[in-house]
């Protein structure tokens, strides 16, 4: 999977990286199963270093490399967060490593620079602009789901018998269901105080995935089954949800706007790396056996 740029071999344990951190990503959105992905992947992973290495590069070429003595203060910065002996066994143990850290001090603040002079041609966006942006945009702008929920709750303690609390609270969901009242039955049975058996409307993210997955999925009025979760066994019912909406353009102008500018910069930013690979000679190296096939860019 490695890689040559301008001359200059990227080794492929980089692109391996890269290619994990990319996979990583999607894997987090939960739309990835395995590895019926992994050459697209791969190929996000060679775009991502193919643009920052030829940005690095201009930014070597167009912007003046920062004083000796800024980038010794940013080295110190580092040894002072992570401490002498940290900063000794991370990034400092070989001289070839020590140089490494010092040109990248001194590339980085010169690759911010190039993008701010980039930006610079950014315009700034009109207030129509932006309320069309919101406009097309919407799906960003809006509040979250909530849901309202009560729950009985019961984690088992040192030598208590899960299947026996399980086969209880299996019991207590019977009585429910039958008519029983929920609440009574949660102050009797639940491990909670009282004042934690209506949770109140809570967005995701609030509590463990494992009841925000039952609670989201069910309808006002419905009770769950006897679930688990990290903190024990519970039976959740659902007493009220509040959709997601469109936030008011007044709440989120700032935001939108900012987001409008940001778009513009990423093309701005993709103009520059489109331009730059155009003189640019690109070698994938890929391995025999891999599914991605072999291409060249050259002046």
């Amino acid at each position: 999977m490695s890689l040559i740029i301008n001359g200059k071999n990227i080794d492929e344990d980089v692109v391996y990286a890269e290619f994990s951190s990319v996979k990583a990503y999607f894997e987090s959105l939960g739309n990835v199963s395995c590895c019926e992905r992994d050459d697209e992947f791969r190929g996000y992973a060679k775009q991502n270093i193919i643009a920052r290495f030829l940005m690095a590069e201009e930014a070597e070429r167009r912007m003046p490399a920062p004083a000796e003595e800024a980038i010794d203060a940013a080295l110190d910065a580092i040894r002072k967060d992570q401490g002498e002996f940290q900063f000794a066994a991370t990034v400092a143990t070989h001289p070839d490593q020590m140089d490494g850290l010092r040109r990248e001090m001194s590339t980085n603040p010169r690759v911010q620079a190039l993008l701010e002079q980039v930006f610079k041609e950014v315009p700034e966006p009109t207030d129509a602009e932006v309320r069309e942006f919101y406009e097309k945009n919407i799906a960003a702008f809006m509040t979250p789901e909530e849901v309202r929920a009560s729950h009985i709750s019961k984690n088992p303690g040192r030598g208590e018998n899960r299947g026996e609390i399980y086969q209880k609270l299996c019991e207590v969901r019977r009585r429910i269901r039958a008519g029983a009242d929920f609440d009574e039955l949660a102050r009797e049975h639940s491990d909670k105080g009282k004042e934690q058996i209506d949770l109140g409307f809570f967005k995701r993210g609030e509590y463990p995935e494992e009841f925000e997955i039952v609670a989201f999925s069910m309808d006002v009025g419905e009770l769950s089954p006897v679930f688990s979760s990290t903190y024990g066994y519970h039976i959740a019912k659902v007493t009220d949800r509040k959709a997601s909406e469109p936030r008011p353009f007044d709440e989120v102008r700032e935001d939108a706007r900012q987001a409008l500018i940001n778009e513009r910069r990423k093309a701005k930013t993709q103009a520059l790396v489109e331009d730059l690979k155009k003189t640019a000679t690109i070698v994938d190296c890929e391995p025999e056996g891999e599914s991605v096939p072999a291409h060249v860019h050259q002046a």
